[in-house]
């Protein structure tokens, strides 16, 4: 009788994973029965779907906006209103996750105001530059892909920013200026207008007669194809040098044919002054050697 027993509470004391496992498992099942009712169930399902409502919205929007054609309005205020489109969507999201929980933002303003304060001093620099973006953006004076001088700085613009603009230098170097910069020095855009002048001085030697230079300089702008006949080319006497009488060579050209029309007009010049022998004078250094 006292082996059986024995054997009786043996058996009764050894491992059941079965049991353990189903009294692990009883706190997640009482957790389970509590929250997943079918009201929160039904908010669940609400708030997922207002999640993807916004997200189609925002979408959609966004599409909209980026089909806009260029002549309606340019590229750079494309993409500032995608991007300030896809802040108000993360706001929106966020404020609407916060609510769920019984947080209004009021509270948190609230609470943040002190570090506002500080805060707010600290962003002087940034507020300033977003002021001075909507002054940029206003004045148009400047689109992606111009040629710009800014602060010594020249380049191509990438883009146009609240904050700041970025260009890259012609050696393909990033240069970012802030927008408060633009505002508060000179701003030269070699690209605003279809057409540009450049200008090219030449001397000629004292012994040569002006008029007659100057008639053999108005055939150099024919030997250059970029050169627009109107506005028409234009050659005058601009000053007397020490070592020759100075004139200058004025010709029109579009945009992308500058380094076309540079190089041709040098060209064109020597080979006019060549063929009508006429010197350009450069200053000689005599050395004389005493024995």
């Amino acid at each position: 009788m006292e082996n059986e027993v024995v054997m009786k509470n043996a058996q009764s004391s050894s491992f059941n994973p079965a049991s353990i496992l189903t009294d692990q498992a009883k706190p997640i099942v009482e957790v389970c029965k509590n929250f997943l009712t079918p009201s929160f169930l039904g908010k669940l399902a609400g708030t997922i779907l207002m999640l993807i409502i916004l997200y189609v919205l925002y979408r959609v929007v966004n599409s909209m906006i980026r089909r806009i054609p260029e002549r309606g309005l340019k590229h750079q205020y494309v993409e500032l209103i995608r991007k300030v489109l896809k802040y108000i969507y993360y706001f929106a999201v966020c404020a609407y996750i916060l609510g769920l929980f019984g947080i209004r933002l009021s509270v948190i303003w609230g609470a943040a105001g002190v570090a506002g304060v500080a805060i707010g001093f600290a962003s002087q620099t940034s507020v300033s530059n977003i002021i001075s973006g909507l002054f940029v953006l206003s004045e148009r004076a400047m689109n992606v892909g111009d040629l710009i001088t800014v602060d010594g700085v020249t380049g191509i613009v990438d883009s146009i920013d609240l904050l700041s603009i970025k260009i890259h230098t012609l050696d393909n170097q990033l240069v970012r200026v802030p927008n408060s910069t633009i505002i508060d020095t000179k701003l030269i855009n070699t690209s605003y207008f279809p057409h540009r002048r450049m200008s090219i001085a030449v001397s000629i030697s004292y012994d040569i007669k002006i008029d007659e230079a100057l008639e053999v300089l108005k055939k150099a702008p024919e030997l250059c194809p970029t050169v627009l006949k109107d506005p028409e080319p234009a050659v005058w006497v601009d000053s007397f040098g020490e070592s020759g009488i100075n004139l200058v060579l004025a010709v029109w050209f579009k945009q992308s044919d500058f380094r076309q029309t540079k190089n041709d007009s040098f060209i064109a010049v020597q080979k006019v002054f060549a063929e009508s022998k006429i010197t350009i004078p450069y200053n000689h250094l005599d050395v004389t050697i005493l024995q």
